[in-house]
C-alpha cells in the first residue's frame, strides 16, 4: 500500500447497524499502519474512526465519543501522551491504549500508571491487541446501544445515544426504585423535566400521578395556594376549596421545577411540609397527610445561592439526597443529529410536509453550533426550518439562517396572543406601581373589564406595588 493512501474515516451519522457496534477512535500518522488497523479492527466487528493527530482525535471527540481510544504515542504535535492527558481530563472513564516503539516505553509505563488502560510495544500480534481492546471494553463497562435503550418505555421520551447521557440514565434508572429525593441540575433546555417524569415512570410510583410545577413561573403569593391549596374564603378570591399540587400527587411524584427561584418565605413552609409529610391549605387549621415523593430542578447554582442567603440549607440538603447532572447539548454532540431528525419527523406532520432528513452540510452545520439553549433550542430551530423548507431534504442555507436568527419560541395564534396580552399587562402593572385605575385607563380600559383580564391570566396588583407585599386584599377582585 502508498503511504500516500488516505486512512479510513467516518462522517457524518452512523447507521442504526454500524451504531450497534463498538466505536473505536485509532489515532496513529503512518497512514499505512492506521489502514491496516482499520482493516483489522473493522474485520473484527468494530466501528473505526481513524485519524491522523492528536488534535484532529480531540475535534472527532466533541463530534461523538468513541468507547475507546487507540493512539500511537508518537504523533506530530500534540503526542499521544498529551493526548491521552486531555482524554483523561474530559473523559475519565474512556479506556485509552497506547501503542508505543521501543525508546518510548518508558513514557508508556509512566502514562500506565496515570490511568492508561494498558500499551502495547511495536511489533505486535493481532490477537493481543483484539484481546487488550475486548478487555478494555467489558471493564469500562460501556453503554447500552441506543436502540436497546429507545425499547425501554421509561426513558422513551428522551432521544439519545451518547454515553455521557448513558451514565445519567442508569443512575436515574437505579434512583427510581427507592424513594429518595432527587436534584436535578443543568442548564435551561436541557431536558431536566424530561428525565424527572422518566424517574417517575421507573419508579414504583409510576401508576399515580406525575405532577410539575415551575416556582419561578408563579407569583410568590399564588405559589403558596398551588402547592398546598386554600380553603373557601381564606382570601378574597377563595370561591371554593382548592386542593394544592401536594394533594394532586399523592402517591406519586412532584417535581418543583426552576426550585432555586423559590422565595425565602416560601422554603420555610416547604421544608415544613417535606419534614411533616403533611400539608395545611391556606384558612386550615387541619394538617392533611401527603405520600409523595420530591424531584426538584434548577439552572441556578444552589451552593452559591445559599451563601448569598437566598436559598435555606436545611431544605438544600433534604431535597439532595441524589443529585443528577444532565450534560450539556454541546458535552453530547452525537446526539444532534439524532435529536434533529426525530424532531424533524415529528414537526413534519405538524407543518404537513415530506421531509425526509438534513442535507449532510446542514447536519455538519447543526453538530458545530454552540447550542447555549440546549435541545430546547435546537427544537426551536428544527421547528423554524420545517416551517420554511420548500425541499423534502432540509439545505444547509436554511440551517445556517435559521442558526443566525435567535431561536423563537413558533406559537399558534391563539397561544401567541394570550402570552402577549399577559406580558403586555405585566408591563401596564410594573409601569403604574400596580395601580389598576390607572392601567385601566392606558390600557383604554374600565376597570371591571380589567380586572376580568387580570383573573383571566392569575395577576394580582398588590404582586406589583413598590413595597413588595402583597395581602388578601390585593387578590384581583370586583
Amino acid at each position: 500500500m502508498s503511504p500516500a493512501a488516505s486512512p479510513p474515516a467516518s462522517g457524518g451519522a452512523p447507521s442504526p447497524a454500524a451504531s450497534a457496534k463498538p466505536h473505536l477512535l485509532v489515532v496513529d500518522d503512518d497512514a499505512d499502519m492506521l489502514r491496516l488497523l482499520s482493516l483489522r479492527l473493522t474485520g473484527a466487528g468494530y466501528r473505526v474512526t481513524a485519524v491522523t493527530s492528536a488534535e484532529t482525535a480531540l475535534n472527532q471527540l466533541e463530534i461523538e465519543r468513541p468507547q475507546l481510544v487507540l493512539s500511537d504515542v508518537q504523533l506530530p504535535g500534540k503526542d499521544g501522551l498529551a493526548l491521552f492527558d486531555t482524554v483523561r481530563e474530559r473523559h475519565p472513564s474512556l479506556p485509552v491504549i497506547l501503542l508505543t516503539a521501543h525508546g518510548t516505553i518508558p513514557d508508556a509505563v509512566e502514562a500506565t500508571a496515570r490511568g492508561v488502560f494498558t500499551y502495547l510495544t511495536k511489533p505486535f500480534e493481532a490477537r493481543e491487541l483484539l484481546d487488550k481492546i475486548a478487555q478494555a471494553l467489558a471493564l469500562s463497562a460501556p453503554a447500552a446501544p441506543a436502540s436497546s435503550q429507545a425499547d425501554e418505555p421509561w426513558r422513551a421520551e428522551i432521544v439519545s445515544r451518547s454515553a455521557r447521557m448513558a451514565e445519567v440514565l442508569a443512575e436515574a434508572r437505579m434512583i427510581a426504585r427507592s424513594d429518595a429525593s432527587v436534584l436535578l441540575r443543568g442548564d435551561s433546555g436541557a431536558g431536566k423535566e424530561l428525565l424527572a417524569r422518566a424517574i417517575h415512570r421507573a419508579s414504583p410510583r409510576a401508576k399515580k400521578p406525575f405532577v410539575a410545577v415551575n416556582c419561578g413561573a408563579i407569583p410568590e403569593n399564588l405559589l403558596e395556594s398551588e402547592l398546598f391549596g386554600h380553603m373557601k374564603g381564606a382570601f378574597t378570591d377563595a370561591h371554593a376549596n382548592h386542593k394544592g399540587l401536594f394533594q394532586a400527587a399523592d402517591g406519586g411524584t412532584l417535581l418543583l421545577d426552576e426550585i432555586g427561584d423559590m422565595p425565602p418565605a416560601l422554603q420555610v413552609k416547604l421544608l415544613r411540609v417535606l419534614q411533616e409529610r403533611a400539608v395545611r391549605p391556606l384558612g386550615s387549621s387541619q394538617s392533611i397527610p401527603v405520600d409523595v415523593r420530591i424531584v426538584s430542578a434548577t439552572h441556578r447554582d444552589l451552593d452559591a445561592a445559599m451563601q448569598a442567603g437566598q436559598f435555606r440549607e436545611d431544605l438544600y440538603y433534604r431535597l439532595n439526597v441524589v443529585t443528577l447532572t444532565l450534560p450539556t447539548l454541546a458535552e453530547r454532540r452525537e446526539d444532534i443529529p439524532l435529536l434533529a431528525n426525530h424532531f424533524l419527523h415529528k414537526l413534519a406532520g405538524k407543518y404537513q410536509k415530506r421531509l425526509s432528513g438534513f442535507a449532510p452540510e446542514a447536519t455538519k452545520a447543526l453538530t458545530a453550533a454552540a447550542w447555549p439553549g440546549n435541545v430546547r433550542q435546537l427544537y426551536n430551530v428544527v421547528e423554524q426550518v420545517c416551517a420554511l423548507s420548500t425541499t423534502p431534504l432540509v439545505p444547509l442555507a436554511l440551517v445556517q439562517r435559521a442558526l443566525r436568527t435567535p431561536s423563537v419560541e413558533v406559537l399558534n395564534y391563539a397561544d401567541a396572543k394570550q402570552k402577549f396580552e399577559r406580558e403586555y399587562l405585566v408591563n401596564l402593572l410594573k409601569l403604574t406601581d400596580g395601580n389598576v385605575a390607572d392601567a385601566a385607563r392606558l390600557a383604554d380600559r374600565n376597570r371591571t373589564e380589567f380586572y376580568r383580564l387580570l383573573q383571566k391570566h392569575a395577576l394580582t396588583p398588590g404582586q406589583f406595588k413598590s413595597d413588595g407585599v402583597a395581602g388578601p386584599a390585593d387578590v384581583v377582585a370586583e
